[in-house]
């Protein structure tokens, strides 16, 4: 069993205390273990959110546990899984940042290459980076859909964060171990594949719109003259001192353009009083900037239907900063506030429209050893769990869109309301992919008999989701969903499952699931099983073409239905045309 010497909750942690109120105990058995950090919905001054900060301060307290207002900074946490190598090679451009490797990266390599791997960077390139621009680097690989980006520890890291503990009041109480100044992989290590990138031939790039699998050179995207109408220079790795400074030394003298709303936050309250101390600050709202708290809060939305921001942050998937109607651009700080793009000022400097230089190679496993397990005839099937469905079964639905992230199938402007009810959460389920799927769902479903021993055959067509996913979870019986590859990705949000599981759909179907929202769906009682050939068939059953003209095309009402036996994972699809 892992025993993680820490563990960490954000703004989610409301309906944390709410959990462990319900399960009867009153004490945190290792208060030093759990860490609170409050960073999300952080630009949120509603009574009701204050107060339900209020109430995890309350507890915090109570129980013993290190608290950190909202102001402080970011916390994340990553898994280890296949690895690969992604070389960055020669010297790095004057000019350039971490911000413009990453975005280069997700839109050159975006053919899930890295879905749901750890990545080692390598290559001579490394050694010219500052760690402002490795953290802006291995901070977005989430989003490339990586599970982990990692740089080697060398002596400017440790250097680095020996500074760092020396700025920190509490420093002396912080133990320090005297390890290598230098660690790296072993010679033998294996990797399943390894990516180049050639630092030569690197240019600026813009992420998007909505999505960082879309980037385009900085000069084609200024030659469409988009207009912009909000720009960020926040998020929780590139507004550090490097980032707001350079982008002062631009806009020192100058004011953002009329039209434009300007947002400027740092990182933590750390950064931030450096910033006002070397007059960086105020060089950026005298420009014209809106101050932010330290944080990520405008990641989670800030634009309306129709509008079109950039932002020096890594979220820009549909709906995720805000209206899912608004376009969402990423780019490095320089960017955001220089050039045509923005309209703030002058483009930092010229560049030639050219792609980078990439290369993937494919390293293939010795097979030795492997055939040395034989399928043994006698194994007999184990036995299912006590009140697990030996059979789920329902109408099949068919979302036939890859890369479906948790932010499609749960917006985020809902994730911190605590108080949202099971149905609530059913009715918004892929809103940010199809407006009228949770309407699609209830039509699907059965009706709900009565429990009243009076009206044992008497039905309702308005029961509640809630029943419905109740008698669904316990059947079986329920709507069959089946979507394409990579479904889940992004940020780790367990509402995107249990919305789902809310919605009456006890079984999800997919060529290939994001691994953080497969652990939340099994935390969560969401069966979740992976099906090329299902996902195949159905593509082919139901191509574009086929369907009608009045049907949303992100969502096949198949007419077909699917079951499933637990027992021996066979598959039955019956099509009653």
């Amino acid at each position: 069993m892992l025993r993680p010497e820490h563990v960490m909750t954000h703004d989610n942690t409301s309906p944390v205390i709410s959990k462990f109120n319900a399960i009867g105990t009153s004490l945190i058995s290792n208060p030093c273990q759990p860490v609170f950090t409050i960073d999300h919905d952080v630009q949120n001054n509603s009574p009701k959110n204050l107060k339900k900060y209020a109430r995890i301060e309350t507890f915090a307290h109570q129980q013993h546990v290190d608290f950190f207002p909202p102001g402080r900074g970011i916390s994340t946490w990553w898994q280890v899984t296949e690895i690969v190598k992604v070389e960055l090679k020669g010297p790095f451009p004057l000019g350039l940042t971490g911000k413009d490797i990453i975005v280069a990266l997700c839109g050159s390599f975006n053919q899930d290459k890295v879905l749901n791997t750890a990545i080692e960077f390598v290559g001579n390139g490394v050694k010219g980076l500052r760690v402002d621009k490795l953290m802006a680097i291995s901070n977005m690989t989430t989003e490339w859909g990586v599970l982990a980006g990692e740089f080697p520890i060398n002596k400017v890291l440790v250097k680095w964060y020996t500074q760092l503990l020396a700025m920190r009041h509490a420093s002396a109480e912080i133990k320090t171990q005297s390890g290598p100044s230098e660690l790296q992989a072993d010679p033998d290590a294996y990797y399943s594949k390894t990516l180049t990138l050639n630092l030569c031939t690197l240019v600026p790039h813009v992420s998007g719109p909505n999505s960082v699998k879309l980037s385009t050179l900085l000069p084609e995207l200024e030659a469409r003259e988009i207009a912009i109408q909000k720009a960020y220079l926040v998020s929780c790795f590139n507004s550090r001192l490097s980032d707001l400074t350079a982008a002062a030394e631009v806009m020192r003298g100058k004011r953002k353009a009329p039209g434009v709303e300007f947002y400027v936050a740092a990182p933590s309250s750390l950064v931030q009083a450096q910033a006002e101390r070397s007059g960086v600050w105020a060089a950026l709202v005298a420009a014209g900037a809106k101050t932010l708290p330290a944080g990520c809060g405008p990641c989670i939305g800030l634009l309306e239907k129709g509008e079109v921001g950039i932002s020096a942050t890594n979220h820009n998937y549909k709906g995720r900063m805000g209206h899912p109607l608004a376009q969402a651009y990423l780019a490095s700080p320089a960017v955001v506030v220089a050039g045509k793009i923005c309209g703030l000022s002058p483009s930092p400097s010229h560049v030639a429209p050219s792609k980078p230089t990439i290369s993937i190679v494919e390293h293939l496993k010795s097979a030795a050893g492997s055939a040395s397990a034989k399928a043994n005839p006698q194994v007999t099937e184990p036995p299912l769990l006590t009140h697990f469905p030996p059979t789920f079964r329902g109408p099949l639905v068919f979302a036939p869109a890859n890369n479906i992230n948790t932010d499609r199938i749960y917006p985020g402007r809902y994730t911190y309301r605590d108080k949202i009810l099971p149905d609530e959460k059913a009715g918004v389920v892929m809103e940010n992919y199809n407006p009228t799927f949770a309407g699609t769902l209830r039509a699907l479903l059965p009706p709900v008999s009565s429990g009243s021993p009076n009206e044992q055959k008497k039905t309702t067509t308005d029961a509640s989701l809630m029943e419905q996913a109740q008698r669904s979870r316990r059947t079986g019986e329920g709507v069959v969903l089946v979507a394409g590859a990579n479904f889940g990705t992004g940020l780790s949000r367990k509402q995107a499952a249990t919305a789902l599981r809310n919605a009456g759909i006890p079984l999800v179907f997919a060529a290939s699931f994001g691994e953080i929202f497969k652990l939340n769906a099994i935390n969560n009682s969401l069966v979740c099983l992976e099906s090329k050939h299902l996902v195949r068939f159905l593509h082919q059953h139901f191509p574009p073409s086929s369907r009608a003209e009045n049907e949303n095309s992100q969502t096949v009402v198949t007419r077909c239905s699917l079951s499933l036996n637990a027992r021996t994972g066979s598959v039955t699809v019956e099509d009653p045309s």
